[in-house]
Parts: C-alpha cells; sequence; structure tokens
C-alpha cells in the first residue's frame, strides 16, 4: 500500500473568516497558523502547502492576558549603527492592530520558503469589513 502525498494540483482551497473580536492572540494565531498549514485536512503533507486561506477580522479588538501590553517587545535593527528599535504591544496595537496577529502567526509557520507561502494566504483586517465577498468564506470559530 502506497502511502499518499499531497501535491498542488490535488489540493482544494477554502476561504474561511475568523472574527478576532475578544480572543486571546496567541490562542487565535495557533489555531489560524493550523489552518494556513493545512493540518486540519486529513490529506496534510509536512512539505507542501495543503492549507486553506484565511482572512482575520477585528484584529484591533484582540484580547491578551497579563501585563503583555507593556512588557511585550518587537525588536528590530537596520543594519546601520544605531538602527535598533524596540515597539511595546500597546504601541502596535494603537498604531498598526493588523501586524501584531501578522507577527504571531508568522512565528507558529514553518520557517523558509514554505512558511512565506502560505503567510500569504493570511488576511488582516482592523475592523469587521473585509474585501473577500466574492470567494464566499465560511465561518470558522475556536
Amino acid at each position: 500500500m502506497k502511502s499518499f502525498m499531497a501535491n498542488p494540483a490535488t489540493i482544494e482551497r477554502k476561504w474561511y473568516v475568523v472574527d478576532a473580536e475578544g480572543q486571546t492572540l496567541g490562542r487565535l494565531a495557533s489555531e489560524v497558523a493550523k489552518v494556513l498549514r493545512g493540518k486540519n485536512k486529513p490529506e496534510f503533507t509536512p512539505f507542501v502547502d495543503t492549507g486553506d486561506y484565511v482572512i482575520v477580522v477585528n484584529a484591533a479588538k484582540v484580547a491578551v492576558t497579563g501585563k503583555k501590553l507593556d512588557q511585550k517587545l518587537y525588536r528590530r535593527h537596520s543594519e546601520y549603527v544605531g538602527g535598533f528599535k524596540e515597539v511595546t504591544l500597546r504601541e502596535l496595537m494603537a498604531k498598526k492592530p493588523t501586524k501584531a496577529v501578522e507577527f504571531a502567526v508568522k512565528g507558529m509557520l514553518p520557517k523558509g520558503a514554505l512558511g512565506n507561502e502560505m503567510l500569504t494566504k493570511l488576511h488582516v483586517y482592523a475592523g469587521p469589513e473585509h474585501e473577500h465577498q466574492a470567494q464566499k468564506p465560511e465561518t470558522l470559530t475556536f
């Protein structure tokens, strides 16, 4: 008996919409990462992108526990001298609330080209409106 290996020609992709209002950031990100990766499907293959498209709405209303709003830091460096910058989660949520969800999901996907390809199927919106009505997304609840 041969093992089944998924390939890009045999994958059926669906669109899902997730409401992030009131959900904890990390728990939401882990569930979204599972769907993006395709682990919710029986034909999951680790080295093939078998995942579905996910639309996250109300990203500005995502919840965090503890003191994470002030203690969690997002750091980056421009590769220039003195180019180190860090932003707290509170500042990030005030300026770009969608980035917090994107960073959380990105950290839970595989690193490299496969993870980058999976991340392109994630669409995050700060408010309740999204522009993917034509794809007829199904509601996904966790």
